[in-house]
């Protein structure tokens, strides 16, 4: 062997050797690692050989387990995508998805922002924390809290509707009209899970120099000019990272929330993906199609982040990768 080839193989030993000895000098954070990796591989990388009965007819009673019955099942191939791209009701609950979470992007992702952004111009600290409490509180609360609530105010023998039966007026189902259940479900997520999103944005906001405040201050910047080109330009990161995660989430928000809002009358507006899939998967033990219905979701998903994480780097630079 040559010379040359000899120092070739021994430079390519050097990282391996260099990593092998920086991960016995850190076995402790590496041995950290270890419950996370566990925690993926069972309910994250498992659960995907699951996938193959989008392309069988699963039986469930086939075998003596759920994996024997996946082994025995039939192989379909695009069966259930053929089915479920010729199913007329599956493109209502495409655009379903689509508009609802269109519409919680366009309302409700500016929101966090501009209550971080005034909330930190606040600088008595009595009044700010009680803001901050005030507004943190309902994400804590689950769906069905939060449904309650909501049902108590606006429900048939709600708060609302009883004034209004006692003024002689009509009084408003807001939760069985199609016209405004989905009006609904944005103020509700709004409300619930303003607060906790603007987290990330106040944190954000810590990592500003103060020093730019103080020389605006000089300029004699006002507070809505400090906004404007301190404070908003430095949280952008975060704000395009937000709003990447969101977009790739647009077929998959609010599953919850609908799940317990909804209700066969305003399944024509209301009825989305992941609810669809529950009831074809589960309610009628459709396992094949909704598995085939999941994947779309999935693969639908990650092509809105590429997307949107191109697009952003085209606009503002920035981007996740």
């Amino acid at each position: 062997m040559s010379i040359r080839a000899t120092s070739r193989i021994a430079r390519s030993q050097v990282p391996s050797q260099r990593l092998g000895a920086y991960m016995l000098g850190h076995y402790g954070l590496y041995a950290m690692l270890i419950p996370g990796l566990i925690y993926l591989v069972v309910y994250k990388f498992v659960p995907l050989l699951g996938l193959v009965i989008a392309f069988k007819d699963y039986n469930i009673f086939l075998g003596d387990n759920p994996i024997q019955a996946i082994v025995l099942s039939e192989w379909v191939g695009l069966k259930h995508y053929q089915r479920l791209f010729s199913d007329p009701y599956f493109l209502k609950v495409f655009s379903n998805t689509v508009i609802i979470n269109a519409y919680k992007i366009l309302f409700l992702f500016p929101l966090p922002i501009v209550f971080a952004v005034f909330l930190n111009e606040v600088h008595h600290k009595v009044f700010k924390n009680v803001i901050q409490t005030s507004v943190y509180i309902p994400y804590f609360f689950s769906w069905v809290i939060t449904f309650g609530i909501f049902y108590t105010v606006l429900g048939s023998y709600g708060i609302i509707n009883t004034v209004f039966k006692h003024l002689g007026m009509q009084g408003i189902q807001f939760f069985t009209n199609p016209k405004i259940f989905r009006g609904i479900l944005i103020f509700t997520e709004g409300w619930k899970e303003m607060g906790w999103n603007s987290i990330v944005y106040l944190a954000a906001i810590t990592t500003i120099d103060p020093t730019l405040y103080e020389a605006a201050d000089m300029d004699g910047a006002g507070r809505f000019r400090k906004m404007a080109y301190i404070t908003i330009p430095s949280i952008m990161p975060s704000i395009v990272l937000m709003l990447i995660i969101r977009v790739g989430n647009i077929l998959s928000g609010g599953y919850e929330q609908i799940l317990v809002m909804y209700n066969p009358v305003v399944y024509e507006v209301a009825d989305v993906i992941q609810t669809y899939v529950y009831r074809m998967g589960l309610g009628k033990m459709e396992f094949s199609l909704g598995t085939a219905l999941g994947l779309f979701n999935s693969v639908i998903a990650f092509v809105m982040i590429a997307l949107a994480n191109k697009v952003s780097k085209r606009l503002v630079g920035r981007g996740i990768w």
